[in-house]
C-alpha cells in the first residue's frame, strides 16, 4: 500500500524509495565534492544540484546512490526520456478502481516532500518543457507547480538533487536557464586499474583470478587510447564467460576462446584490435574524409583536368 499525503486539499499516492547496497569504490575525491554540494554551511544558505557528467556505465547513479547513504538519506532516482512529460516529472493522475481520479507523485516529487535526494538520470536526454517545469525548484524558490493536479508542492528543507549526464549525442539540449541552476559539473573518469579490479571483484566476487586480470587489462588499454568501453562493459563481458563456462562443464572450452567470444558478442568484433578502433576513431574526429566537390565526379584527383589542378600550379 502506497503512502499518501495530503497538499493543498489534493491527496498524493507516494512513490516508494530505491532499495541498494552497492558500494562506491575509487575516486574519492568526487564523492566528496557531490557531498561538498548538498552542504548547508548557514541558516540562509541552499544546496547546490550538480550535474554530473561522463562517459556511460562509469557508474554515475551509483556515485549518487553512495551519497544518498553517505547522509543516510532515502534516494529515489527518475530516468528522463525524450519524451518525458512534465506531469512525468512532478504529478499523475490515474483512475482508480472507484472511478475517480488519483494523483501518483513522481519519484522527484516524493523525495521532495519526505526530505530524500532524487538523481534526475540522463538529464540531457529531456526535452525543454520538460525541464521549464522544474525552473522554480532548481533555483532559491524550491518549489514545483502541478497545473494537473492544481496545487504547488514546496521542497522539505533536507531535499537534495543531482543530474547525471553521458557524454555523447544528446536528443535535446538544456536549455542556458537551467544549465545556470545544475552547477557545478562534476567529471568522472575512468578508474586506474587497482580500482577497477575492485569494482569487478565487488560484483563478481566469483569470477577467477585469471578472468579478472584478463578483463581489466583490455579495460586499461581502452581507457588509455580514449575508448567508451567501461566497468560495465567488463561487468557484462565477464558474466557471460562465467554463464558459458557454467554451461560448458561436461565439454570444457578454453577460457580464452570464451573470452574473445564473449568480447565479440557483447562489443562487437571491431574491440578484437584496439589500436585500430582508436586510429579510426581518431581520423573520424579529425575529419580527414575529404568533402567531394563537383570535379571528383568526372575526374581522378590526380587528372590534369581537374578543376583543383589549376589551384596548384
Amino acid at each position: 500500500m502506497r503512502e499518501e499525503v495530503e497538499i493543498g486539499g489534493v491527496h498524493l499516492s507516494l512513490s516508494e524509495p530505491l532499495q541498494t547496497s552497492s558500494e562506491w569504490i575509487g575516486q574519492q575525491e568526487i564523492l566528496q565534492q557531490m557531498l561538498a554540494c548538498w552542504l548547508v554551511v548557514d541558516k540562509t544558505d541552499l544546496p547546490l544540484t550538480p550535474r554530473i557528467v561522463g562517459a556511460p556505465g562509469l557508474g554515475k547513479t551509483t556515485l549518487a546512490m553512495a551519497g544518498a547513504k553517505a547522509r543516510k538519506q532515502e534516494l529515489y532516482i527518475f530516468q528522463c526520456t525524450a519524451d518525458t512529460r512534465p506531469e512525468d516529472l512532478l504529478v499523475t493522475p490515474v483512475l482508480a478502481e472507484s472511478g475517480k481520479i488519483a494523483y501518483h507523485a513522481s519519484p522527484l516529487v516524493t523525495a521532495m516532500i519526505r526530505g530524500g535526494i532524487c538523481v534526475l538520470d540522463e538529464g540531457n536526454r529531456m526535452n525543454e518543457k520538460s525541464w521549464a517545469s522544474l525552473a522554480s525548484l532548481l533555483d532559491h524558490r524550491r518549489y514545483v507547480e502541478s497545473i494537473i493536479a492544481g496545487i504547488s508542492i514546496p521542497a522539505h528543507p533536507d531535499f537534495r538533487a543531482a543530474v547525471t549526464m553521458n557524454e555523447d549525442d544528446s536528443t535535446f539540449e538544456i536549455p542556458d536557464y537551467i544549465l545556470s541552476r545544475l552547477q557545478p559539473t562534476l567529471s568522472l573518469g575512468y578508474p586506474n586499474r587497482r580500482d577497477e579490479i575492485a569494482i569487478l571483484k565487488y560484483h563478481l566476487p566469483f569470477a577467477e583470478e585469471e578472468l579478472l586480470a584478463i578483463t581489466v587489462d583490455f579495460l586499461q588499454q581502452s581507457h588509455r587510447l580514449r575508448l567508451d568501453f567501461s566497468s560495465r562493459d567488463g561487468l557484462n563481458l565477464l558474466r557471460y564467460v562465467l554463464k558459458r563456462m557454467a554451461q560448458n562443464t561436461d565439454h570444457p572450452i578454453a577460457k580464452d576462446r570464451l573470452w574473445q567470444e564473449a568480447l565479440i558478442a557483447c562489443l562487437g568484433e571491431e574491440a578484437l584490435d584496439l589500436e585500430a578502433l582508436a586510429e579510426r576513431n581518431r581520423h573520424s574526429l579529425r575529419g580527414e574524409a575529404t568533402s567531394l566537390g563537383l570535379g571528383d565526379f568526372f575526374y581522378d584527383p590526380d587528372d590534369p583536368l581537374h578543376p583543383d589542378q589549376d589551384d596548384e600550379d
